[in-house]
């Protein structure tokens, strides 16, 4: 094949031109969703006492501690981590641990994990989001996804991006929510204005209340009130989740790293 010195020449052009057409192509852009984002940056770290009833049995962090590239994509690596205190861990000791990958431009997350250790209770969980080809890949199968599904944590600060002030009370925002095998409705119901003090300070609030159904943030799935600062930054300031007996609270204590001016201090 190709003997001759011409039919070479020929040749290697042909096999040169191909590859330098291919080195010089521009990967077509994904087709994902561009939402604006005020509300937080890598580097936020925000700090809170979680209360039982009247006393402190830990701390609470949400943070975003750095970025990394997924599937192609920036992502803000999105960790929250709730810890009960030494003081507490005999009459219930907590070790819970979420972490998300968020999409920097469409703020849909590329990959979950959820490792939950509260009392005797344990619970591991992991996804892969394949916004693609939607599709959510973890240790037991793969399953059907619609586009720009959350997970919990993920849903929770896509929330802090949303605009609530032409809202009325009880109007619902519709999500997704997807854990184990399954895609969960997730609504997130709008229910007004109040001014709260906590630790860090006395803000002006929003209050949300999220409805979740399956794949929550503590073991004992219940009725979850978000107070979110009412300024850009959607910080949240203050989160009440009933549980069997009574109620936990987790009230904004301290925060570094904040996207912009924190306006709904007083």
């Amino acid at each position: 094949m190709y003997k001759t010195l011409t039919g070479r020449i020929i040749y290697f052009g042909l096999v040169l031109f191909i590859f330098i057409i291919n080195f010089n192509a521009t990967p077509s852009p994904d087709d994902f969703r561009k939402v604006e984002n005020k509300a937080f940056k890598t580097g936020e770290k925000l700090t809170f006492d979680v209360k039982y009833g009247f006393v402190k049995a830990g701390v609470a962090v949400m943070s975003i501690p750095h970025d990394k590239k997924i599937s192609g994509r920036n992502t803000h690596h999105i960790m929250f981590e709730v810890n009960s205190l030494p003081s507490f861990d005999f009459l219930f000791k907590v070790r819970d641990k979420y972490e998300t990958y968020v999409d920097h431009e469409g703020l849909f997350p590329w990959r979950f994990e959820q490792h939950v250790r509260e009392g005797s209770y344990s619970r591991d969980f992991s996804a892969f989001f394949d916004h693609r080809k939607l599709k959510a890949k973890t240790s037991t199968g793969e399953y059907t996804i619609p586009k720009y599904v959350n997970d919990i944590v993920s849903a929770f600060y896509f929330t802090r991006t949303l605009d609530y002030s032409k809202m009325k009370v009880g109007e619902k925002i519709r999500l997704y929510n997807f854990f184990k095998d399954r895609v969960y409705d997730l609504d997130v119901r709008y229910l007004g204005k109040e001014r709260i003090t906590v630790g860090a300070g006395k803000f002006d609030c929003v209050m949300i209340e999220p409805l979740v159904l399956e794949g929550g943030l503590f073991k004992s799935e219940g009725n979850i009130i978000i107070w979110l600062s009412n300024d850009d930054l959607k910080v949240p300031i203050k989160v009440k989740t009933k549980v069997v007996i009574g109620s936990i609270d987790a009230e904004l204590t301290a925060y570094e790293g904040l996207a912009g001016k924190f306006s709904a201090k007083k």
